[in-house]
């Protein structure tokens, strides 16, 4: 078992396309931005779905003020906004926070 936390990678607009859409995993893309108060609620549960997925689940996020060409593109008005991508698609969006069951239940389903 993994001993050190696996924490989410950062993506930027120049990365976007290697990290996740080339991904060979599925990736959870958490877009938010620093001064987000609900975005920052929001960072315990994706660093926990980071350690929960380690090895088959890629976890990335995206600051929406520094990126906001891969904000634009994928349509991203509300923030915290969770993006589950699998094979360079959009397979599943939950807008705001959501209990972690819910990210669990579609990463799970992601994978099978």
């Amino acid at each position: 078992m993994n001993q050190t936390a696996t924490r989410p990678i950062v993506v930027t607009d120049g990365d976007f396309a290697d990290k996740v859409l080339r991904s060979e995993k599925p990736v959870l893309v958490d877009f938010w931005a620093e001064w987000c108060a609900p975005c920052r609620a929001l960072g315990p549960i994706i660093e926990s779905l980071a350690d929960d997925f380690a090895d088959r689940v890629t976890i990335a996020k995206v600051d929406i003020d520094a990126n906001q060409e891969a904000a634009m593109r994928y349509g991203i008005r509300s923030i915290p906004t969770v993006v589950l991508f699998d094979k360079g698609q959009v397979v599943d969006t939950f807008i705001g926070v959501r209990p972690k069951a819910d990210y669990i239940a579609s990463l799970q389903n992601a994978l099978s």
